[in-house]
């Protein structure tokens, strides 16, 4: 992927105007975001789901702004042409549309994303409209928001009744209509997911939302089984780097402990004639 340009909001229009999926992953370090990069994965999201995946949160809630602008920078560094989302934390774009503007700036100037997300739908879109009028592309996120798990019950599927189906494309139009040029459908009947993807004209995309969608999202520490603490539903484990990685470790140890490693072509050496000019004068020290 060498000659890879980068990745636009007009590309990913094309590419569903062309009825090709698009890949989308959520990195938070430079390594995992170069690795995506040279898959020809067409877009990351700096996930909140970092609070959980590499700070050992219980759930989204503690991660700051600060933490998320340290990831994002990282990611960006590491896939220069993915088109990259920077995903607005907890309390970043609640207080005011004018300090989610600034937040949002942040992701923007700080860490190079082409876009951020945040969560909600019609009671958010007076802050989606102040951030795309600031000039900054939003991609909305509905269904399953995770910030606001106690109020819909906790991690549930959503959408699973007329009134809340109903509720939800209302939740998708408003955020059309503010401006958002993408939505995130999260644990969403396919059914559901279907009637919103043709009740808006923008990219809408899945994560536990069925195949109907423009493309789909996972996290990756669930696609590479780095992740122990739960294994959802919606998600395709790759491989498991826990298996892989605890193997590795334990390897080193016994290497460490029987005296394996570090053998012969791990030592630093140096020619006989310096050996003993050196040693000579380490002697003196005594």
């Amino acid at each position: 992927m060498a000659d890879r340009r980068k990745m636009t909001i007009p590309d990913l229009y094309t590419m569903r105007a062309k009825g090709e999926k698009i890949s989308w992953l959520t990195a938070y370090d430079f390594p995992s975001a170069q690795l995506m990069e040279g898959a020809g994965i067409e877009m990351i999201l700096v996930g909140d789901s970092a609070a959980m995946t590499m700070h050992g949160h219980p759930d989204t809630m503690p991660i700051t702004m600060d933490e998320m602008v340290s990831h994002a920078r990282a990611v960006s560094r590491g896939a220069p042409n993915v088109f990259l989302i920077g995903d607005m934390p907890f309390m970043s774009y609640h207080k005011s549309p004018e300090d989610a503007v600034g937040n949002a700036g942040r992701f923007m100037k700080e860490c190079r994303m082409d876009a951020i997300k945040l969560e909600g739908g019609v009671r958010i879109a007076p802050t989606v409209r102040a951030i795309v009028n600031a000039g900054i592309p939003v991609m909305g996120h509905i269904g399953l928001t995770p910030q606001s798990s106690a109020m819909l019950g906790g991690y549930k599927v959503q959408g699973k009744d007329v009134e809340s189906a109903k509720a939800m494309i209302e939740d998708a139009r408003a955020l059309e209509e503010a401006g958002a040029f993408g939505i995130l459908l999260e644990c969403v009947p396919t059914a559901v997911s279907k009637h919103i993807r043709e009740s808006v004209d923008v990219l809408v995309f899945s994560i536990g939302a069925g195949p109907v969608c423009d493309g789909q999202l996972l996290i990756m520490h669930d696609v590479v089984g780095l992740f122990q603490a739960f294994q959802p539903k919606f998600c395709k484990q790759y491989c498991n780097l826990v298996e892989i990685m605890g193997t590795a470790f334990a390897e080193y140890r016994k290497d460490v402990k029987d005296g394996t490693f570090p053998a012969k072509e791990n030592e630093f050496t140096i020619k006989k004639s310096e050996l003993a000019k050196l040693e000579e004068g380490l002697a003196e020290l005594k």
